[in-house]
């Protein structure tokens, strides 16, 4: 029904910034939020930072002052700037969708992910 596409994942060098957008399609509906996950090896999967219908924003204390979430409605796209990266950055990071479906129940949508490695 929805189809989330990460781009923008690769190699850089502690300091450096990367851009990751996510794009969606198919059913959007009523869209309550949408976010970026991160999961590493050995870790458990963790919200880097959402964005609310509202625009509304909510950041993981590790990331705060770094990374910057924002959203284009009309072109249905999502992304996240990263900037001075850390090694401990380095993970796969994974488009969230949640929407209002039938029966006012919520809906959850991922992505794939696209891979961030972060090292010298």
């Amino acid at each position: 029904q929805v189809q989330l596409v990460e781009s923008g994942g690769g190699l850089v060098q502690p300091g450096g910034s990367l851009r990751l957008s996510c794009a969606a399609s198919g059913s959007i509906t009523r869209i309550n939020t949408m976010g970026w996950y991160r999961q590493a090896p050995g870790k458990q999967r963790e919200l880097v930072a959402a964005i609310t219908s509202g625009g509304s924003t909510n950041y993981a204390d590790s990331v705060k002052g770094r990374f910057t979430i924002s959203r284009d409605v009309a072109k249905n796209t999502l992304s996240l700037q990263m900037n001075s990266l850390k090694p401990e950055d380095t993970a796969v990071y994974s488009c969230n969708l949640n929407q209002m479906g039938s029966s006012n129940r919520r809906y959850d949508y991922w992505g794939q992910g696209t891979q961030v490695t972060v090292s010298s």
